[in-house]
């Protein structure tokens, strides 16, 4: 589909706070609230942009981890979609000319190794590695946002920006969160009737309860893009090892480029995982012999482009 200024205005403001009511974000765009509406249901419908909930595992006491896998061509992409299938999986993609596959995966606790498909995958035939790296911090830039697009003037994003308070509480979570979590995942926009009727709780109740899980951090809106949609050719994966008295200058340096849309330290060899996007690979190799050259805490990198995406966040590309 074609991506003209208006839809890449909604989509900025989406990034910023994706359960803003749309007659807000008309208000700030200068638009109709039909307009917004009608946009971003083409968005949604087209899979060029969605709204979804996600949970911060790290104030609820889950473990996030980063599993990359190697397999035969032959059968990567059978793996891939499997993968992709599952409701515990993130951001599958292949890479290295289809002989290594990456994902996300959460689990509960600590103790739930059957998660992170470790028993499960040595068995499938023609995989030949796989390991698991605990995502140990994500870092986020000053704005808080990861942000492809510059559609607004930092006015209308201070109009926009929902501001949470700082807590360090403990947030437990009963069946009926999951409940809630797991809808929020499929549609982020999805109404207070919607999961009401999801989790058995009144609307009102929902309400509080969004709030107070936004509030402390644990529910986050996060915005599933198809980046090549909005001009951006080239995905790709940098695994960079930084001494440990580096590493959070370093994932603090890496995560004010643009070009990163995600950087976390990790357990591993490589304790810096990010994911890169660019138009195309001309632009990736500039960015990486002046932006990324600039960062001299790097010890080692590898990077692999990103052929081929079976699941972007939480949204399955591949059926």
């Amino acid at each position: 589909m074609e991506i003209d200024e208006i839809d890449r205005a909604l989509i900025h403001a989406l990034e910023i706070d994706g359960r803003a009511p749309f007659s807000k974000i008309a208000d700030v765009l200068g638009i109709s609230d039909q307009t917004v509406a009608r946009r971003y249901r083409r968005l949604r419908a087209t899979m060029a942009a969605r709204v979804v909930g996600q949970t911060a595992p790290w104030r609820v006491g889950h473990v996030r981890w980063h599993v990359r896998i190697k397999c035969e061509p032959s059968t990567s992409l059978a793996v891939a979609t499997a993968l992709a299938r599952r409701p515990d999986t993130y951001w599958v993609q292949m890479f290295s000319g289809g002989t290594e596959i990456d994902c996300v995966t959460e689990s509960r606790n600590p103790e739930e190794p059957d998660t992170l498909l470790l028993q499960q995958l040595p068995r499938t035939p023609r995989v030949t590695d796989v390991s698991a790296h605990s995502i140990l911090h994500v870092y986020f830039n000053e704005r808080d946002y990861q942000a492809l697009l510059d559609s607004l003037t930092p006015e209308q994003i201070d109009a926009l920006r929902f501001r949470r308070s700082i807590s360090n509480e403990p947030v437990i979570l009963d069946a009926a969160d999951y409940r809630m979590l797991a809808a929020l995942e499929l549609d982020g926009r999805a109404s207070h009737a919607e999961l009401a009727k999801v989790t058995g709780w009144s609307e009102s109740t929902v309400r509080r309860r969004m709030d107070y899980l936004r509030e402390t951090g644990a529910l986050y809106y996060d915005v599933d893009i198809d980046t090549a949609a909005l001009g951006f050719k080239l995905q790709a994966r940098m695994w960079i090892s930084v001494p440990p008295s580096e590493l959070a200058t370093a994932g603090e340096a890496l995560t004010a480029h643009r070009e990163i849309a995600f950087a976390a330290a990790t357990t591993g060899t490589a304790n810096l995982l990010t994911s890169v996007v660019c138009k195309d690979v001309p632009a990736f190799y500039e960015y990486l012999t002046t932006k990324v050259a600039a960062l001299s805490a790097i010890e080692h990198m590898e990077t692999s482009p990103v052929i081929r995406t079976i699941k972007r966040g939480a949204t399955l590309i591949t059926q």
